[in-house]
């Protein structure tokens, strides 16, 4: 057995054997880039929150929430009640929880009892969150998100008047910033990034006294004007790239290699994979791995996407199943692959970007679709 095979097979005490893949997270790289995000905003006095929505991108929101409040991140962000739910026995009394989308009807007294802050959306989120608060007779922190032109999320314009008449007539709302979401601050020449942050300008002006939220992991690199006193990151956090066509500023922090199944050798005109969609041209070696899009290879890489052994790419041929992928390994020494084998699918010769590329799609779908039958081992 290859020696490398061999190591990572036995890295530590707690690895299964024989799993059909290994998907390592690295937290100290997970904390660096924490550390380099908040070296970033620390000129203008920013802090670092961290977006552990999605079980933190798939990388598990206990194991990463729990990385990142030991780096000093107190500030972390869901999408659903649901999520937060979980996340809180993970992390301190003093680390807060914001559910982005806010709450649906009836989340509203578990949500206050359990001090989890509601981002507020509309003012029919507002009068539930207020109505809770007269319930139990006490002040409850909320985040009011507004509408700066993404038309997704947030108070829309035509709702900001009645939002602050509300405001006026005394709260039993505590608002402990006001935010809004870059829509496309992976893209630093975007004209929309101008547009978002003169709007959200306007807004400080009509709600004056409340902190802001504005950056995303892009955002960050927009530039002071756009940090705010929070920044939101996300997949900067897990190493995927801020910005569209920059350089890649973020350590990796996943890596994942799949066994072999099975090897043979095919003569020309083969078909191969549902639907015969890929024709040997010539007698071909080819090795079945043990991972499809069940396990976040999608569909759409078939003869497009691949592999790598030893730095050697292995391109996918034939459509991608639910359970395997078929690859051809004929530009490797003839053994060199076998049953049991491992070859990099995320690693030091395909990044998250690579990936996504090949797949028509972004970095973010590939990361939250990684499946759950892979050994996961965090370092």
């Amino acid at each position: 057995m290859d020696s490398d095979i061999l190591v990572s097979r036995t890295r530590t005490a707690t690895t299964m054997q024989g799993a059909t893949g290994y998907l390592t997270i690295d937290l100290a790289a997970l904390g660096r880039n924490y550390r380099k995000l908040v070296s970033m905003l620390a000129p203008v006095r920013a802090g670092a929150g961290a977006v552990v929505k999605a079980d933190a991108y798939g990388l598990g929101a206990d194991r990463v929430g729990r990385t990142l409040y030991g780096e000093g991140c107190r500030h972390f962000f869901v999408a659903q009640f649901v999520e937060a739910l979980r996340l809180r026995p993970a992390l301190a009394h003093d680390a807060q929880i914001f559910v982005l989308n806010g709450l649906q009807p009836g989340n509203e007294i578990a949500c206050a009892e359990m001090g989890i802050v509601p981002v507020l959306n509309s003012l029919a989120q507002w009068r539930q969150w207020s109505a809770a608060a007269r319930i139990l007779k006490r002040c409850l922190p909320a985040v009011l998100q507004f509408d700066t032109g993404m038309s997704r999320l947030g108070f829309p314009r035509e709702e900001r008047a009645g939002l602050a008449a509300a405001l006026r007539d005394g709260s039993n709302v505590e608002i402990l910033f006001i935010m809004s979401h870059l829509a496309s601050a992976d893209d630093m020449d975007s004209e929309q990034n101008g547009e978002q942050f003169t709007e959200m300008s306007r807004i400080a002006d009509e709600f004056p006294g409340f902190d802001m939220s504005f950056a995303n992991s892009g955002g960050v690199f927009l530039g002071d004007a756009y940090h705010g006193v929070l920044a939101r990151p996300g997949i900067a956090l897990y190493g995927g790239a801020p910005n569209a066509g920059e350089n890649n500023p973020m350590e990796p922090v996943v890596s994942l290699d799949v066994a072999v199944v099975q090897t043979r050798t095919v003569p020309a005109g083969a078909k191969i994979g549902y639907g015969g969609a890929h024709v040997t041209q010539r007698e071909t070696r080819l090795a079945t791995i043990a991972a499809g899009y069940a396990d976040g290879l999608p569909r759409c890489l078939s003869d497009r996407g691949a592999v790598y052994f030893k730095g050697i790419r292995l391109p996918i041929v034939g459509r991608v199943s639910m359970d395997s992928a078929t690859v051809d390994v004929s530009a490797l020494p003839e053994g060199a692959l076998t049953f049991g084998s491992l070859v990099e699918v995320l690693g030091r010769h395909q990044t998250l970007e690579d990936i996504a590329r090949d797949a028509g799609t972004i970095s973010y779908e590939i990361l939250t679709g990684l499946g759950d039958r892979y050994d996961r081992q965090y370092r």
